[in-house]
């Protein structure tokens, strides 16, 4: 289950960027890999997502929302779960199979 204690709240202002998001009218299919999905067709996937972040003129702040919340799942900001846990070091390994396992 996603931590939703380090969300920004319902504030407009801390969500607004997400209405000149790339990927807005887009679903979610294509940032998002189904269960399973693994080797060419998951890294064809998320070449076409990051294609898309690619011109998003809100690449960054999409970046700092998912790094912020520890977002633990799809492409966010050009990045996927994998890349954006290696920016993150160590301690957020250890949070994520922590909350994995069910333990808060």
């Amino acid at each position: 289950m996603t931590d939703v204690s380090r969300l920004p709240g319902s504030a407009h202002h801390h969500w607004q960027w997400q209405m000149r998001a790339a990927c807005r009218n887009l679903g979610p299919g294509r940032f998002y890999h189904p269960t399973g999905e693994r080797g060419e067709d998951r890294e064809d996937r998320d070449a076409a997502a990051k294609r898309v972040c690619a011109v998003c003129p809100v690449r960054a702040a999409c970046l700092e929302h998912a790094l912020r919340t520890r977002e633990p799942f799809g492409v966010w900001g050009g990045l996927t779960e994998e890349e954006r846990r290696s920016l993150q070091g160590p301690a957020s390994r250890t949070d994520a199979a922590r909350m994995s396992a069910g333990h808060r």
